[in-house]
């Protein structure tokens, strides 16, 4: 006699996007709050952080310094404008590229960042999962495989966030909106691929790779813009992406560990299963 399998449960809810938002927030704070409480795992995540942003100084340095030369390069439309006219739109493309190479710089600082502090990270982030338990056993690969997909990885997120820092520079000219919404636009694509960087770490430890890792992020998608929004803000403070990148890969590892890794619950709901012979086990 054939026997139906039971039912399959509910799935719990899931929090509401705005809780979400400050949930993902939140993980970055309990990041923060881990790495200061173990001053020593702290100093060491600053290694690779303080190398990477000794090029940064020299490259923003360099930038500043020609930014005029660069804001009239990209306006010759407005050189038989009025002084007053041309200088305004001179000061606004001056903002607008600095703009867009900080949003640029932000997200390829933390790829970049990991890249070369790759076994400092890889140290901070086991050790927070063995504070809550024990850290999974990671993928059974070679440092030369982990090092070209972790360059793959690189060049990809720069690709992406080069096309949107053209967008956003050239939306940067719209009136109001400009240096409006597309400041807010900005800073929460910003935080969402902060997000993907900062959790490849604990989900490749999972066997979850880039494309796994967004699909996980999009099914938490407020979780993690809160999350990244969050550390592209305190990222934005003078010496804020050196002093926190040991909090934001402590918080993206607790934020994996509890909600982007952990498969759902209950089986996605769908057509009952076909009867099955012998008894149910």
């Amino acid at each position: 006699m054939y026997q139906q399998q039971p039912p399959v449960p509910p799935a719990p809810p899931k929090p509401s996007a705005v809780k979400d938002l400050f949930n993902g927030a939140g993980y970055f704070l309990r990041g923060l709050g881990w790495i200061a409480r173990r001053p020593g795992q702290w100093l060491f995540g600053l290694i690779p952080a303080v190398i990477v942003l000794a090029f940064y100084v020299a490259g923003l340095v360099l930038l500043a310094r020609n930014i005029g030369a660069l804001a009239r390069g990209v306006t010759p439309f407005a050189d038989d404008w009025s002084e007053g006219a041309r200088e305004t739109v001179h000061i606004i493309a001056g903002i607008t590229i600095f703009g867009a190479v900080v949003f640029v710089a932000l997200v390829l600082f933390t790829a970049l960042t990991l890249l070369v502090g790759d076994p400092f990270y890889e140290k901070i982030s086991e050790r927070v999962e063995e504070s809550r338990g024990g850290a999974p056993p990671g993928p059974d690969v070679s440092l030369a495989v982990s090092i070209g997909r972790a360059i793959k990885d690189a060049v990809l997120l720069g690709l992406v966030a080069l096309a949107f820092g053209i967008v956003f520079f050239a939306c940067g000219f719209l009136p109001v909106v400009g240096q409006t919404v597309v400041p807010v636009v900005a800073a929460l694509v910003s935080g969402y691929l902060l997000t993907g960087e900062l959790t490849s770490v604990p989900m490749e430890r999972r066997g979850l790779l880039r494309r796994a890792r967004f699909a996980r992020m999009k099914a938490n998608r407020s979780l993690s813009l809160g999350f990244g929004a969050a550390a592209f803000v305190v990222f934005l403070i003078p010496l804020g992406a050196v002093l926190a990148m040991p909090g934001a890969v402590a918080g993206a590892t607790l934020m994996t560990r509890e909600r982007l890794g952990v498969p759902p619950a209950y089986p996605p709901a769908g057509p009952p299963s076909p009867p099955v012979s012998g008894p149910y086990r």
